[in-house]
């Protein structure tokens, strides 16, 4: 939805003359519900519902959190106080699908400009739920084991570290599938997946020959760790969304923890039936291998964050655009300046891609941030901070997070500063 919601009053009046005030509040939070299980932030999301609003001639005060809800609607043509309504929307936290919410987006806007009625409006919604994608689970599956394999390439770990991170990939794929399926499961699914990747890891280095046996398990795990959650927590920080900032740092840390506890949990089980890993420190991989696996990640990440096929090349080259940005940046002044400058790249890019195509700029956005986030480095701080006595370079590990959290920010910042939006999501 546009950031700049200037109602044109024939649109206005297309929208309002054949919709009462309860249906169009009723499709303000149809869309509110959806944005947010499609993986929007709070302060987009509520710029993205007052925009919708504006234009559909409603008066509406939204307050999202990580988990609801809380929309405050009037009618600015009835006395004060004569017609406010308040609805409180329960939801799980979202998870990131980049088609459905560009498709959301344009129902919302096509009903907002009166191209299409409240009930059509709902109907083209509901028909988002029927259009399920041939083969997802198994697309997913595969992509969790890609994603894996192309992040300990990215990495330049050896040949048998690539193998076993993109066999537990997928097994953890599998995992995830079957959790998902199973709500019963989904508190622990977190705690599972660790679990499975330390054993399968630590089995592997016994079994075949020594492995980077941390960095095997995070590269595993790569699709679950809650980076994008963090980064959005302290974005949603900065713009003062403090409840629901708050609220998403501290789910992101709980799923740090219980990926670091089912992971030394199968480590110590190891230890006490006196199977030890061989683990060793090396990256002997050449330059090929990393800009190999480069385009390998970006097409697994497209996959995993449900694009639809014809935004494929957007999402995987602001993947790969990010990750170069921060690559050569990173190289000619410093981690942190690549960072910053890979954020501010993409943010810039995200709002000139909404601008000129009038679609989300998380189109580009988000894919171009994923593999900059800080979720593995945490993870890693914490498995280090587990398994031995010296806390030293936990801290600095986490220190590198908080690092590279801020320069995230910074470049999200300052590239809206540079290219404004027009869009909120």
């Amino acid at each position: 939805m546009s950031a700049d919601p200037a109602v044109v009053p024939s649109e206005a009046t297309a929208v309002t003359r054949n919709a009462t005030y309860a249906q169009r509040i009723a499709f303000v939070c149809e869309i509110a519900a959806r944005l947010h299980t499609y993986g929007t932030t709070s302060q987009r999301l509520e710029g993205a519902l007052s925009a919708l609003s504006e234009r559909l001639g409603l008066d509406c005060d939204p307050w999202s959190n990580p988990t609801g809800i809380i929309l405050s609607f009037s009618d600015p043509t009835k006395p004060l106080g004569s017609s406010d309504t308040t609805r409180v929307i329960r939801l799980p936290p979202g998870d990131t699908n980049l088609h459905l919410l560009s498709e959301a987006d344009r129902i919302a806007d096509a009903v907002a400009a009166g191209k299409m009625s409240i009930m059509q409006g709902h109907a083209a919604l509901r028909a988002l739920d029927r259009a399920s994608r041939p083969y997802r689970a198994l697309f997913s599956v595969v992509a969790f084991g890609l994603a894996s394999g192309a992040v300990a390439g990215l990495w330049r770990l050896p040949w048998l570290d690539i193998g076993v991170s993109t066999f537990i990939g997928v097994m953890v794929g599998l995992l995830t599938e079957y959790t998902d399926a199973h709500p019963r499961m989904r508190e622990a699914s977190e705690a599972l997946a660790g679990l499975v990747a330390g054993a399968l890891a630590v089995l592997a280095a016994d079994c075949l020959g020594p492995i980077n046996l941390n960095s095997v398990i995070i590269a595993s795990l790569v699709v679950l760790l809650p980076g994008m959650a963090l980064t959005n927590a302290v974005n949603e920080l900065t713009s003062q969304h403090l409840v629901s900032g708050t609220a998403r740092f501290a789910g992101a840390i709980t799923v740090v923890l219980k990926l670091t506890i089912g992971s030394a949990i199968a480590v110590s089980i190891a230890q006490l039936l006196h199977h030890y890993p061989h683990v060793r420190a090396a990256r002997p991989q050449p330059d090929w291998v990393e800009w190999a696996c480069l385009p390998i990640a970006a097409y697994a990440f497209a996959v995993l964050f449900k694009a639809h096929v014809r935004d494929y090349a957007w999402v995987m080259g602001a993947a790969m655009l990010g990750y170069l940005i921060a690559r050569f940046g990173g190289t000619a002044w410093g981690s942190n300046a690549g960072v910053f400058l890979s954020a501010l790249g993409v943010t810039v890019a995200g709002n000139l891609f909404a601008r000129t195509f009038n679609r989300p700029g998380a189109l580009l956005r988000v894919p171009g941030i994923i593999m900059l986030v800080p979720g593995g480095a945490s993870l890693r701080g914490l498995m280090n901070l587990v398994q031995s006595s010296d806390s030293s370079s936990s801290e600095t590990i986490l220190l590198g997070v908080l690092n590279v959290i801020l320069s995230l920010i910074a470049g999200l910042v300052f590239g809206n500063l540079l290219v404004r939006a027009r869009r909120n999501l």
